[in-house]
């Protein structure tokens, strides 16, 4: 492989070079989904790093068929027959037509199962790789703090820890079917002020290296990922995507990646027509280069430039060099060179199949969170009768970045698949997601007189939160609360269930319903799933990722906070401060904690602490416990956290169950940043905290020696 990129790069000109770091739009090759074979040999003469997302409006054995076209010409008529790798977003499934549809990030983060994760990651490896898609744009792993940006549903939650262990199961699983996984959006992005979309931030490098940095260096050392994207923010005042100490000294020379940086979608633009950091588009194109940034998505309008520039000796050949060499490798490692070719046929039957339906219940399942249960759940599946009410009820919402054309089970459907014959199922809409208008109201209120019991179907959808989408306020939107307290002025019963991707503040009327589950974007079998909760045959057992807080203005807030000497909070929450903690979820059924040990009571140099808990289930169902484990460094030369978690584990333990789980810690999970931001490990005492969330659980202590 070596010896051939270097043949190549001794005989490649300028321009050829060059489009290797390009990429092309699919909508420039097409037309009316045929390729319009003029347009390809202009814009591919030279050869292509990339296309972007040409096959996501095709079926999967169109698609297919014209990426085979797409590659038959770069191997056929370009000079040096370099294939070209096509690229999708691949956040919870492939986004091309017809791929299977799994929850949104947010939910499987709630699973808190990371080898669930892991075999979600290869069957989108699989239908992606089957489709001649060869690098997913995926996982977001960027650490969300403020519950009002729009994109929190694309991300695994709050923590850092948590977010790196799904980080590495994802991109382990993506790649283990060939297909490069991305890792993004490097670094710090979705923390600006007031949860704002890709704002300017302003973190020291002891934030960035111990809260946003870990799930990226993780998916670097242990996931080993092929490529990285970099962010549209700015950090301190210099851009993600021309910070040469972020891709080049932290990224290559600290973690030793070797693989390649793409661009998000317009960044290196951005650097000139939104940063202004740049004046002219070249200009733009040689910061970025300079900087580490080896490829310009999703249609190169600064890179072009830079043949220009490299003839004028106004850019270092070295780094297009280096660059060119990167990408020439991620496309050895996928196999292109070899055969870049894919069958329609496999494509067709892989997608969407049977067995990854299959999967996709049973992912959905294992994400939903039950907040509140007054007793009323789990349904009997003979009862009389039901209303099923809401925006969200019978609408198929999936969350940002999903695909389309495969079936999907509304929560509706969902419900009327699980009841038995004689219950009378009563449906009425009641309002929109986010319009003021109650014209719904009376058909609503007349449903759920008739009914035994009301499941309100509520949340958001891709008008109210989303990329572009972020949000001053976090109440339901619209009218939905109005819809709620109506409903319950019937004197019926009231579950809600939430379809949304981020956190909802319910102070309004959460303490006037009888249940509250939260099931987020559940993919297509979302609506089979919930019913399979809410009627008894699958006990919740999913965890909250993220701080749900009592008002929006509490926001930023985080469990992970360092303390301050007021620890008063706003006027109207003192006291308890979330609405629900993170880690937060309840159960059909009870676990109690006991014994909880902690050897040995002194830690010295090199040594391990183990930790071990019984936990029994105490109730009437058998079910899935999370067992977490945090410590506190209770004084320390700089202030730490409150709390942070270390381990965890999803067990499941039959009625009358008891299991005992051991955690090991090391010196490195016990470790901050000193004054020159190396880790150490300081003498002194730790607290052990270990429960079911982040705030309650039985405690131990141990001392560093």
């Amino acid at each position: 492989m070596e010896e051939k990129i270097k043949e190549l790069l001794a005989r490649m000109t300028a321009e050829e070079k060059v489009a290797q770091l390009c990429s092309v739009g699919g909508e420039h090759l097409l037309e009316y989904e045929r390729l319009a074979d003029e347009k390809v040999k202009e814009i591919l003469k030279n050869g292509m790093g990339q296309i972007s997302y040409i096959l996501r409006h095709l079926d999967p054995d169109k698609g297919v068929e014209i990426a085979n076209e797409i590659q038959r010409f770069a191997l056929e008529k370009t000079k040096w027959k370099i294939p070209v790798i096509i690229h999708d977003e691949c956040l919870h499934g492939c986004m091309a037509k017809g791929s299977t549809s799994f929850p949104q990030s947010i939910a499987l983060a709630s699973s808190w199962d990371p080898d669930m994760l892991f075999e979600v990651a290869k069957v989108i490896g699989k239908e992606t790789r089957a489709r001649a898609i060869h690098q997913a744009l995926s996982p977001t792993i960027n650490i969300a703090r403020d519950a009002r940006h729009g994109r929190v549903e694309e991300t695994y939650g709050e923590d850092p820890y948590l977010t790196s262990l799904m980080a590495v199961a994802f991109v382990k699983g993506l790649q283990s079917e060939g297909v490069i996984a991305t890792p993004k959006h490097f670094a710090a992005d979705f923390a600006g002020d007031g949860g704002r979309d890709s704002s300017a931030t302003y973190f020291s490098e002891r934030t960035l290296r111990e809260v946003f940095f870990p799930a990226f260096k993780a998916s670097v050392q242990e996931g080993g990922a092929w490529s990285i994207m970099a962010a549209y923010n700015s950090i301190s005042g210099v851009p993600s995507s021309s910070n040469k100490w972020l891709l080049t000294d932290v990224l290559r020379g600290e973690w030793g990646f070797k693989g390649f940086v793409v661009s998000d979608y317009g960044s290196v633009w951005g650097l000139h027509g939104a940063h202004r950091v740049a004046e002219t588009l070249g200009e733009a194109g040689k910061l970025a280069l300079e900087a580490g940034l080896d490829v310009e998505l999703p249609h190169a309008v600064c890179f072009p430039e830079l043949v220009k520039m490299l003839k004028e000796g106004k850019l270092s050949e070295e780094a297009l060099n280096k660059a060119v060499e990167r990408v020439l490798r991620g496309k050895f490692w996928l196999g292109l060179f070899d055969n870049p070719f894919a069958d329609p046929h496999t494509a067709r039957k892989i997608c969407d199949s049977d067995e990854h339906r299959e999967l996709a219940l049973r992912v959905a399942e294992r994400c939903i969170v039950l907040l509140k249960n007054k007793g009323i759940l789990p349904l009997p599946k003979d009862i009389s009768s039901l209303a099923v009410i809401g925006p969200n009820a019978d609408e198929a919402r999936l969350g940002g970045y999903s695909g389309y054309g495969m079936r999907v089970v509304t929560p509706l459907e969902g419900i009327a698949n699980k009841v038995g014959k004689g219950t009378k199922v009563y449906f009425a809409q009641g309002c929109k997601v986010r319009d003021s208008s109650k014209e719904g109201f009376p058909k609503a209120i007349a449903a759920a007189s008739r009914a035994d019991v009301a499941i309100l179907f509520m949340g958001n959808s891709d008008e109210t939160e989303g990329e572009g989408r972020d949000r001053c306020n976090l109440d339901l939107p619209g009218v939905q609360e109005e819809l709620i307290k109506a409903i319950v002025d019937t004197g019926t019963p009231v579950v809600v269930v939430l379809i949304n991707g981020s956190a909802i503040t319910m102070s309004n009327w959460i303490d006037l319903v009888d249940a509250v589950v939260e099931a987020w974007y559940p993919g297509e079998e979302g609506g089979n799933a919930i019913a399979n909760v809410i009627f008894g045959d699958y006990n919740p057992g999913g965890k909250l990722p993220i701080t749900f807080p009592r008002y929006t203005g509490q926001l930023p807030l985080y469990y992970n906070y360092r303390p301050s000497i007021r620890s008063l909070d706003y006027v109207e929450v003192r006291g308890r401060q979330p609405l629900f903690p993170f880690a937060y979820g309840l159960s059909y059924t009870t676990f109690q904690y006991s014994n909880l040990r902690v050897v040995p009571q002194k830690l010295s140099a090199g040594g391990e602490i183990k930790v071990s808990v019984e936990v029994e289930n105490t109730g009437k169902y058998e079910g899935d416990e999370v067992v977490q484990l945090y410590i506190k460094d209770m004084f320390s030369k700089f202030v730490r956290p409150l709390c942070e978690l270390k381990r965890f584990k999803r067990i499941h333990l039959g009625v009358g169950e008891k299991r005992e789980v051991e955690f090991v810690l090391r010196e490195e999970d016990l470790s901050f940043l000193d004054e020159n931001l190396e880790p150490i490990v300081e003498p002194g005492k730790f607290e052990v905290l270990v429960g079911g969330n982040s705030e309650v659980g039985l405690r131990e202590s141990f001392e560093v020696k």
